[in-house]
C-alpha cells in the first residue's frame, strides 16, 4: 500500500479563493475589507517568514492587513500598550500574536489583555473556555486547520477512534476538543497521548486517524501505524543535510517514506498542515468581521 497524499496547499488555495470572493462581494457593496493585524516581537527568520506569509496571502484575498512589530528589547508595558491600541481600533477586526514570545514577557499576562472577539488564535481564556463548552467561537487556526483538510478531502472521523500525540495548549488539547464535538465534521473517539502515555507504540497503532504533534523530529515510524490508517503530520522542523544547497531539509514529526508505505492517507511536510493554518486564520478574521458588522 502506498498512501494517498493529503494536499494542504491545494486546499489551502481553495479556501483563498473562497475568500478573496466573498471580500469582493463585500467591497462591491461598499463595505470595508475585513483588517487583519499582526504584533511581531523580534526580527528573528521565522518571523520575517510569518510577516511575509501574512502580507501575501491578505494581498491576494483583499484583506486588509496591519504589521505591528516591536524591537527584542521590548517591555512588557510596551506590548500591552499596543494591544490596548489593536484592541480599541474599531477597523481591525482580528489579531494575531507571535509565538513564543522573548522569555522577559510573560504570554499569560498579555494573553488576558487580548480581546476575545479579535483574539483569531483562540489564545484567551474566553474562547477556550467556549471551545471546551461546545460553543461556536474562533478557533485555533492549527487545529481548525487540520479538520478542515479532513473535511475537504472527504475524509470523516465520526465514529473513528482517534489518537492525538501531543497535549500543547495551541495543538494538542484544542484539536482534541474540535475532533469529540458533537457536530457532523466531528464526533470522533478521541485518545490524548503525550510523553508519558504508557504503551504509546501500542496506543497509536490502534489509531483510526492519527494525528501526531509531539514535537520531535521523524519519531513516528511504520511501528506506530496501523495497516490503513489516516497520518496527519503537524510539526516541523529543520534538520541539517549537507547534501542539500541550503545545508537542511524540512521534515515533520512522522518519517514519511516508511509511513506512507502503511497509511492510507497522509499528509508531506511541507505542503499538508502548515499552509492550512493561515488558510483558517484568514477565516476566523472574516468570522470576526461578521461577528462585529452583526453587533453594530
Amino acid at each position: 500500500m502506498s498512501a494517498t497524499i493529503i494536499d494542504g496547499t491545494g486546499i489551502a488555495n481553495l479556501i483563498y479563493q473562497e475568500i478573496a470572493e466573498e471580500v469582493k462581494l463585500l467591497l462591491d457593496a461598499g463595505r470595508p475589507a475585513p483588517h487583519l493585524a499582526a504584533m511581531v516581537i523580534g526580527n528573528d527568520g521565522a518571523s520575517k517568514s510569518y510577516i511575509e506569509s501574512i502580507r501575501k496571502r491578505s494581498q491576494q484575498t483583499g484583506i486588509t492587513h496591519s504589521i505591528y512589530q516591536l524591537p527584542e528589547t521590548a517591555k512588557k508595558e510596551d506590548v500591552i500598550e499596543t494591544l490596548r491600541f489593536i484592541n480599541q481600533d474599531a477597523e481591525i477586526d482580528g489579531f494575531i500574536l507571535q509565538m513564543p514570545l522573548p522569555k522577559h514577557i510573560p504570554a499569560d499576562e498579555i494573553i488576558a489583555c487580548m480581546n476575545p472577539d479579535k483574539d483569531i488564535d483562540c489564545f484567551t481564556a474566553i474562547n477556550n473556555g467556549k471551545l471546551f463548552l461546545g460553543e461556536d467561537t474562533l478557533f485555533p487556526a492549527t487545529p481548525w486547520g487540520t479538520i478542515e483538510l479532513l473535511k475537504r478531502s472527504g475524509i470523516s472521523v465520526s465514529g473513528q477512534n482517534c489518537v492525538v500525540v501531543g497535549r500543547s495548549n495551541i495543538v494538542g488539547k484544542p484539536l482534541a476538543l474540535l475532533l469529540a464535538r458533537n457536530h457532523p465534521d466531528a464526533n470522533a473517539t478521541v485518545t490524548l497521548c503525550h510523553s508519558r502515555t504508557r504503551d504509546l507504540q501500542r496506543v497509536c497503532a490502534e489509531a483510526d486517524i492519527l494525528f501526531v504533534a509531539i514535537g520531535k523530529p521523524e519519531m513516528i515510524t511504520h511501528e506506530y501505524v496501523k495497516e490503513g490508517a489516516v497520518v496527519i503530520d503537524i510539526g516541523i522542523h529543520r534538520l541539517p543535510d549537507a547534501t542539500l544547497e541550503k545545508g537542511y531539509r524540512l521534515c515533520g514529526d512522522v518519517k514519511y517514506d516508511e509511513v506512507a508505505e502503511r497509511a492510507s492517507w497522509i499528509t508531506p511536510v511541507p505542503g499538508g498542515v502548515g499552509p492550512m493554518t493561515m488558510a483558517c486564520l484568514l477565516i476566523n478574521t472574516l468570522k470576526a468581521y461578521k461577528g462585529k458588522e452583526k453587533n453594530l
